[in-house]
This record gives structure tokens, C-alpha cells and sequence, in this order.
């Protein structure tokens, strides 16, 4: 496993959390840092911050393109992976699409439900189709 691949997972874990708790994703890495199990990756800080950030445009999209799904309706695990994945599509210079859509699909296979991996491979494809517009 790769070390933005360990980032990512630990990135979503962090965003995750905070989802439950009601907080943002910053927020639950400042309390990582402050217990005592600060990520090890800084890629991880630049996901999560990248996510909270932008994240108003990014659920904005993910409305746009979740035809039929609320973000309340999705399940965490989808909706906070589908925020990691538009972050590094359309803000992530370093990170070529293909890359993007593949993390998030290897996370959703094997975090969430049966019928995840289609339906964020589907939005992200969208997305990424239509990149060039949404920025």
C-alpha cells in the first residue's frame, strides 16, 4: 500500500468521525494531533483541509451529480469518500483523475456497502467528464 494511499484512508477515517460528531474534518484532526495520534503522512492534513475548505462546492457538486441522493441520504463512508475524491479532482494538481476515481473506488470496496463502488465510480466519472466546468 502506498503512502497517499495510507493518507487517504487515514484522511477519510478522520472525516468520517468528524461527519458523526458533527464537526468538521479540521476539527478532528486537531483532536487527533492533541490526543496524541497525529497522522504520520502530512498528505493526510492536506486532504482534510482540502476537503473542509472547499467543502460548500464540493457537496454543491456532489448534488449536482448524485442524481437522486441527497448527501444526508448517503451512506458516511460513500459521502466522505465522494469529498475526497472531487477534492483531489478538481483542486489536486499532483494527482491525475485516473488516480483520484481509482483511491476512492479501492476505498468504497472495501469499506462500504455491495452497491458503493458503482455508484461513486458513476458520480466521479461524471464529474471528472465535466471538470473543465465546475472549477
Amino acid at each position: 500500500m502506498s503512502a497517499r494511499t495510507k493518507a487517504r484512508k487515514r484522511a477519510l477515517d478522520l472525516l468520517f468521525a468528524a461527519d458523526l460528531r458533527g464537526e468538521t474534518g479540521v476539527d478532528g484532526l486537531e483532536r487527533a494531533v492533541s490526543e496524541g495520534n497525529a497522522p504520520t503522512n502530512p498528505y493526510t492534513a492536506v486532504l482534510v483541509r482540502g476537503v473542509v475548505e472547499h467543502q460548500s462546492r464540493i457537496d454543491e457538486v456532489l448534488g449536482q451529480f448524485a442524481q437522486g441522493w441527497s448527501l444526508a441520504r448517503m451512506p458516511a463512508v460513500d459521502r466522505n469518500v465522494l469529498r475526497l475524491g472531487v477534492w483531489e479532482l478538481l483542486w489536486a494538481e499532483d494527482v491525475p483523475d485516473a488516480v483520484a476515481v481509482s483511491e476512492a473506488m479501492s476505498l468504497v470496496t472495501e469499506l462500504s456497502t455491495d452497491e458503493s463502488p458503482a455508484f461513486v465510480n458513476g458520480v466521479l466519472g461524471a464529474i471528472q467528464r465535466s471538470k473543465e466546468t465546475l472549477v
